[in-house]
């Protein structure tokens, strides 16, 4: 089956564009972008590994969680909700940060939209960067393939739990 994935890269506007079709039910696909444990089964490209240390979903909470590498070095980040309409929106601010919870900024500011279409649920997000220079960063450090295999990631996520 061949589902929509079309990401786009602005940096006259410092925003990233992606536009992600899922083959699940809205609700399961809302869960696995707000359930800690979910969202560790896929977040993180492979071999990495997510560990969420907290998550709080409610506007004001938020989720404090590092990427951890086969090594064992872990990058944190913190991501703060700052605008929760249950399985259609949620808005948060996202930045790298030390194991003590301590941002690095500047930031970015994700914006993530779920709806139905013709069985299908379709995640739009937009991320926008405080600088340029953040955007240009994380697009160096391998966000774009890293993005992409998580997206396949939660895409197998999805089906094994379309399944039970």
């Amino acid at each position: 089956m061949n589902l929509l994935f079309d990401f786009t890269v602005d940096k006259a506007a410092q925003t990233v564009y992606i536009t992600r079709e899922f083959d699940a039910d809205l609700s399961l696909v809302w869960d696995a972008f707000t359930t800690a444990e979910i969202l560790d089964q896929w977040v993180a490209p492979k071999p990495y590994m997510s560990k969420t240390k907290v998550m709080d979903f409610r506007v004001g909470g938020r989720r404090f969680y590092a990427m951890v590498s086969p090594d064992g070095q872990e990058r944190w980040a913190i991501q703060k909700y700052t605008s929760i309409s249950p399985k259609t929106n949620f808005k948060m601010f996202n930045a790298f940060a030390d194991k003590d919870e301590n941002p690095e900024l500047p930031g970015s500011e994700w914006d993530y939209t779920f709806s139905e279409e013709n069985g299908k649920t379709i995640v739009r997000i937009t991320i926008y960067n405080e600088s340029l220079a953040r955007m240009e960063k994380m697009i160096e450090m391998g966000f774009t393939e890293g993005f992409k295999m998580s997206m396949t990631n939660l895409e197998n996520v999805l089906k094994t739990l379309s399944q039970k």
